[in-house]
């Protein structure tokens, strides 16, 4: 039999994996280690493939390739294979007795087998980062997995999925992946105990919105994440990153989020707010928002030495502001701007880039914006006027969250996420039940490193936060020709809808 890597990237909807191994790797490492992270991750074979259970003895004849190898073994009382096959190295990180099966008759696996097992299939290789092709070690390689498992586990008790346009359809895919299609738009006479109905709920039908009443099946809300792309949504601009949420959205504040949790109870190790301060970092240098790339140079302040204070406008009708703790209006967030800041400060307002491309509600007339602000900004991108002024008024844009990681001083109307963990000035109102004193580095954890979901515009597949906010830095973002036709023409539809709103 030749040698052949433990290790694999999954077959991802859409992926473009590039090579994850090459023969020849430096060997060494310690087995005990290696094999505890094989087991902790669940990692190896066809380890996205179906769960499948219920034999007690496993071996070559009856161990099924598609089968994640990791649920036959939880249920295995023994497995006898042979002794160069690498599902043994499996069986053995999961420990479960093993007899190796050569010429000279069969054997209970020793800790020479065990060794020789590890360098055949896992330290003999040279593990390749998939997302810059530099070296990683056998370590680094099966915890980069274990991350795909995790997200494949979480998915798997996902019945349908709902809600997702055609144009999302390419790069979501692979972030509901389960080990088999994606089940857009299933219907719900046949769920199955304990599965649930992911859904953009915005975006699903009358009928879908009919039959989910009716079932009442456990729902995981879908929502675009905190860094998504270079363009907009309502531009149907393909998101690169999603929120999957299985308690509610992240914006609403009558319950709490996952989001929430996390920042309420987790814990934050030292080497997770390293990674959050790095990330944090190479956001402001690469000058990057939520749908903006922006530019290197600072702006000019243009109230010359008065305190400046911008304003962000939001969608009124986006649920963010619908959900509850939020004012209802854009004219209301700058009336109240004013009044907290007085007279001697220069406020500058900007509008929600959807709204100002005339796909959204809450334009606001010039003389309604004249009456409390200074300037209006419709052209400089969010992360320049941020790093530009002294401080900003949000209701529950994510703009506040965005200046936070630029440590501006952030005041907040209404009760998004990043409200009452004792970083911003909250006027709204904000849960009692978020106790927690939190610092930047531990929101940064939270917000973009555990809760959402990232994919490589460049391979398809999904991927760490750090290797997204590289690839956008640089400019690498996924708009094919298709794409970009179906941009070229939302994007004048809504040039059009602010005329006439206008």
């Amino acid at each position: 039999m030749n040698p052949a890597p433990i290790l694999a990237i999954p077959p991802f909807p859409g992926a473009r994996a590039p090579r994850f191994a090459a023969p020849g790797g430096p060997c060494g490492g310690d087995p005990v280690a290696l094999l505890a992270a094989l087991g902790e991750h669940r990692v190896g074979g066809c380890y996205w493939g179906r769960e499948v259970g219920g034999l007690s003895l496993l071996d070559a004849g009856n161990w099924p390739t598609d089968a994640d190898p990791w649920s036959l073994l939880d249920g295995a009382q023994s497995v006898r294979l042979p002794e160069d096959d690498p599902r043994a190295l499996l069986a053995l990180a999961a420990g479960v007795p093993t007899m190796l099966v050569s010429q000279g008759g069969e054997r209970p696996a020793g800790e020479d087998d065990v060794a020789r097992l590890i360098e055949r299939h896992l330290t003999g290789w040279q593990w390749l980062n998939p997302f810059d092709g530099g070296a990683i070690s056998p370590l680094e390689a099966i915890a980069l997995c274990g991350q795909w498992r995790a997200l494949i586990d979480a998915n798997r008790r996902v019945h349908s999925v709902m809600g997702i346009a055609y144009w999302k359809k390419p790069t979501v895919s692979a972030l509901l992946w389960a080990g088999g299609p994606v089940p857009y738009n299933r219907g719900l006479a046949d769920m199955p105990q304990g599965a649930a109905v992911a859904l953009w709920r915005t975006r699903i039908s009358a009928a879908q919105a009919r039959a989910l009443e009716a079932a009442a099946p456990p729902v995981i809300e879908i929502e675009d994440g905190f860094i998504r792309s270079q363009g907009l949504g309502a531009d149907c601009v393909p998101p690169l990153s999603i929120i999957v949420d299985p308690e509610r959205p992240h914006f609403d504040p009558n319950g709490p989020s996952g989001i929430e949790r996390l920042l309420q109870s987790g814990d934050f190790p030292l080497d997770l707010l390293a990674r959050a301060r790095a990330l944090r970092e190479a956001i402001v240098v690469g000058g990057l928002s939520k749908y903006e790339k922006g530019g290197g140079e600072p702006l000019e302040r243009p109230g010359g030495e008065r305190r400046h204070v911008l304003v962000p406008g939001q969608v009124e009708d986006d649920r963010a502001v619908t959900s509850g703790g939020a004012l209802s209006s854009n004219l209301e967030l700058l009336r109240r701007a004013r009044a907290e800041v007085g007279p001697e400060a220069f406020l500058i307002y900007k509008p929600h880039p959807d709204v100002l491309a005339g796909h959204r509600r809450g334009l606001l007339s010039s003389p309604d914006i004249a009456a409390y602000a200074d300037r209006i900004e419709t052209e400089a991108p969010i992360a320049g006027l941020i790093g530009m002024v002294d401080e900003l008024h949000v209701n529950t844009s994510l703009a506040g969250f965005e200046a936070l990681i630029r440590e501006k001083r952030v005041t907040v109307h209404g009760a998004p996420f990043y409200a009452g963990w004792g970083l911003t000035t909250d006027l709204g109102s904000v849960p009692a039940r978020r106790t927690r004193r939190r610092s930047l580095d531990e929101l940064v954890a939270a917000a973009l490193l555990l809760y959402p979901r990232y994919i490589d515009p460049r391979t398809n597949l999904p991927c760490p936060a750090e290797a997204l906010v590289e690839r956008l830095s640089r400019g690498v973002t996924r708009l094919d020709t298709a794409a970009s036709t179906v941009v070229a023409v939302r994007r004048t539809v809504g040039r059009i809808n602010r005329l006439i709103r206008t």
